[in-house]
């Protein structure tokens, strides 16, 4: 259970870095016909396809920065309540096994 945990928070760290990364290479204008650039704007627009038009704003830089800033802050906070709740439910499994095995002479 911790090592889901762990692949949880490292899925999590991804996608928000993949997210972020898209955001400043928009912001900074790279170059769309680049494959990274246009690898990472493809999958960063996946996923944040949820929180597209939450925030309308004039400047469609600010509008990316914001809505996807937003989609990456959601991931963050869902993604460590996730990992937090295996290493936490790990633990307590962990612990109910050690006290038995200190109890019961069987072990």
């Amino acid at each position: 259970m911790v090592m889901l945990a762990r692949m949880v928070r490292m899925l999590t760290t991804a996608v928000v870095a993949v997210i972020v990364i898209g955001i400043v290479l928009h912001v900074l204008d790279a170059n769309a016909g680049n494959a990274f650039v246009s690898a990472v704007h493809d999958v960063s627009g996946w996923l944040v396809t949820p929180f597209k038009g939450i925030f309308s704003f004039k400047d469609n830089d600010l509008q990316i920065a914001v809505n996807w800033g937003l989609a990456a802050l959601v991931y963050a906070i869902v993604g460590g309540f996730l990992s937090r709740v295996l290493a936490n439910a790990a633990l307590r499994r962990e612990d109910r096994v050690g006290w038995r095995r200190r109890r019961d002479p069987a072990y």
